[in-house]
C-alpha cells in the first residue's frame, strides 16, 4: 500500500510538521486498508504503525472511535436491516428473524464463510418503503417472505445482488 501524505495532506501539508501529517493522513490510510481486505487485519495495522511511525496504540485508539472501521472479517455481502420506528411497526423484526434462523446466526455476525455479515441500523431513511433492508449498497424495500427469500437465495448461491 502506498501513502503519497502531501498529495492526501494537500496544501495544508505546508504548515504542518512531517508528524502532523502522519497522523493527518491516518483515516485515510485506515479507509483504504478498510476497502482493500474489508476489515483492518492487525498485521497491517503493525505495518501502518511502523511507515508512519505512529504507535499501534494511537492507530487502534483511533480507529475504534470511528463505527465506520471493523477489527474482525466481515461478509461479501453485508445486509442491513432498519430497525427504525417505520420499519418496526410494519415488521423488520421478523424479517431479521427470519434471516438469523436461516444463516443461524445472530445480529452483528459474519458466517462462518465469510458470505454474509448480518448488522441493523436505526433509520435507513426511506420510512415510505419500510420494512427496508439493504444489500451491501441497494435499498430493499417492501420487505416481505418473498424479498427474504430472495436475499437468502443471493447470499446462499453468491448470485450478485445488483
Amino acid at each position: 500500500m502506498e501513502i503519497k501524505v502531501n498529495e492526501v495532506i494537500g496544501y495544508t501539508g505546508e504548515v504542518l510538521t512531517e508528524r502532523q501529517k502522519k497522523t493527518g493522513i491516518l483515516i485515510h490510510a485506515l479507509q483504504k486498508i478498510q476497502e482493500e481486505y474489508n476489515y483492518l487485519p492487525e498485521d497491517v495495522l503493525k505495518k501502518l504503525s511502523e511507515k508512519l511511525a505512529v504507535p499501534l496504540s494511537d492507530i487502534y485508539s483511533t480507529a475504534s472511535f470511528y463505527k465506520q472501521f471493523y477489527f474482525t472479517p466481515r461478509g461479501k455481502n453485508i445486509i442491513k436491516v432498519c430497525m427504525g420506528t417505520a420499519c418496526h411497526v410494519r415488521g423488520s423484526a421478523k424479517v431479521l428473524r427470519s434471516l438469523e434462523e436461516e444463516f443461524d446466526m445472530k445480529e452483528g455476525e459474519t458466517t462462518p464463510d465469510l458470505s454474509m455479515t448480518l448488522e441493523t441500523v436505526g433509520c435507513i431513511g426511506c420510512c415510505g418503503l419500510a420494512p427496508v433492508a439493504t444489500i451491501n449498497e441497494n435499498i430493499v424495500g417492501e420487505m416481505d417472505e418473498n424479498k427474504v427469500n430472495d436475499i437468502i437465495e443471493i447470499i446462499k448461491t453468491g448470485k450478485d445482488s445488483e
